[in-house]
């Protein structure tokens, strides 16, 4: 009956040990993992990685899909994080009893051959906390493990909008370079009429055609920086620089949401609270607390349950034996190693504290730089929405008066570089206030699927002038 037993068990057993070597999640540690970073910030079921590039202009959402899941950083953080959720299972399994089977044979000279079959069980009873500390240590590395994931996906997510909105300022300033190229090309026409009419002398012809080439040049040059951000896009979302990414058409407002006024005060205190790296630093201090603990628990007394059954055939005759029993393992003497495991264990408690303060402080810094950017950039956003206008008409006044005969050539050139200076302090002060709502949110570790709503155009509250 007992061998029958045996016999059954061992089956089991064997299945129960090839499927925890085919991968399975006994334990399901990787439920406590962050969803992958697509699947959160795009809001759809399913994996959005598995798609094929989406058809036709891509927008901000679509840009910030394709780089999370085709960056190889993202991948990586995502990887280490399952291998931290593989080492709470292994803290975990500390706590189950460890089960061995062991079998031999072997034939002795001139014929008698002996056979043995045995089945050992071991079980930790107490450790003085030792477990306890090891799984602790586990899952405090795991959350920081998690924490330093979403740290990576805001990383990549920014970076993400920053080329976006690159490239959108690019396609910009390409239109107003060929905009002030055609109004270099009329005023070279004028010139050259009143030329040729006697109304004009040759330099007024000469400027304006100094000027036209100027503004071809720009218009080159704003063409050369366009490829070279497309290029820098395509990189950001998992493809080939020489593949062309056509995007959808930027707004030609910028907007502020209506609660964009906030206490900077607040805003660092909120992400003292959000901020994924100041998240990680508070779990590697816990976690080498933990630590610590193991290591005083590691000199203290162990106490085991110990149990085996065997069964020996030789030459014919069976005998059967089996044990259980307690054993206390009181460690004396280790060379002084644990006293050093303990002290190390207490310095890394320190140093890992000391990288908290230190994030603590980064982070304030980095909400504030942030946050007077973005008061900056809105400002500068509400004054050129002013000095383009003024510049347009004051371009389109010399025109006429110059088209009149009773203006110089020097004040149209004069006003088209004032024109086309304006709308290039206006492609920039939008491209710096878009990417300074997201650096603003990624300092406060606020950067995900919401944001992309609040970029939007048709989400926005409040038009500025």
């Amino acid at each position: 009956m007992r061998l029958r037993l045996k016999q059954s068990i061992l089956p089991a057993l064997l299945c129960l040990w090839s499927g925890m070597a085919a991968g399975s999640d006994p334990f399901d540690t990787e439920a406590a993992l962050p969803l992958k970073p697509a699947l959160r910030l795009g809001g759809a079921v399913g994996d959005p990685c598995a798609d094929a590039m989406p058809q036709g202009a891509l927008s901000l959402s679509d840009v910030v899909n394709l780089a999370l899941c085709n960056n190889p950083q993202t991948r990586e953080v995502w990887a280490s994080s399952r291998v931290q959720a593989a080492q709470v299972g292994v803290s975990q399994g500390s706590y189950f009893p460890g089960v061995s089977v062991s079998a031999s044979g072997n034939r002795d000279t001139p014929g008698a051959s002996r056979r043995t079959v045995g089945l050992t069980l071991s079980y930790l009873l107490y450790d003085f906390g030792g477990r306890a500390a090891g799984l602790e240590n586990a899952r405090q590395l795991l959350a920081a493990a998690s924490a330093t994931q979403d740290a990576t996906v805001q990383a990549v997510f920014l970076s993400a909008v920053q080329s976006y909105y690159q490239t959108q300022a690019t396609q910009a300033a390409l239109d107003a370079a060929g905009e002030s190229e055609r109004a270099a090309k009329a005023s070279f026409d004028a010139a050259e009429a009143r030329y040729l009419a006697g109304s004009a002398t040759p330099a007024d012809k000469l400027q304006a055609q100094t000027a036209w080439s100027q503004a071809m040049l720009n218009r080159i040059t704003a063409d050369g920086a366009l490829k070279k951000a497309g290029g820098t896009l395509a990189n950001v979302i998992g493809l080939e620089a020489n593949r062309g990414v056509t995007l959808e058409a930027a707004s030609t407002e910028a907007v502020v949401p209506a609660d964009f006024s906030r206490d900077v005060n607040a805003l660092i205190e909120e992400a003292k609270r959000r901020r994924p790296d100041l998240v990680a630093a508070e779990a590697q201090v816990k976690a080498a607390e933990a630590s610590a603990d193991a290591a005083r628990a590691a000199g203290k007394p162990t106490v085991s349950l110990t149990a085996s059954n065997t069964r020996t055939n030789s030459a014919g005759i069976s005998s059967h034996g089996s044990s259980l029993g307690v054993s206390v393992s009181v460690p004396l003497f280790a060379g002084y190693a644990p006293t050093y495991r303990i002290r190390a264990a207490e310095a890394q408690i320190e140093a890992r504290q000391a990288q908290k303060e230190r994030v603590q402080l980064q982070v304030a810094l980095d909400v504030w730089n942030a946050y007077q950017n973005l008061v900056t950039a809105t400002q500068s956003l509400r004054t050129t929405a002013d000095l383009l206008q003024s510049a347009e008409q004051s371009e389109r006044v010399a025109r006429g008066r110059y088209r009149a005969g009773v203006g110089s050539i020097l004040d149209v050139l004069n006003a088209q570089s004032a024109l086309a200076s304006a709308r290039q302090q206006r492609i920039q002060s939008r491209l710096d206030w878009n990417i300074g709502r997201a650096a603003l949110a990624q300092s406060m570790g606020s950067l995900d699927a919401d944001l992309l709503q609040s970029l939007s155009p048709a989400a926005t509250e409040k038009t500025l002038p």
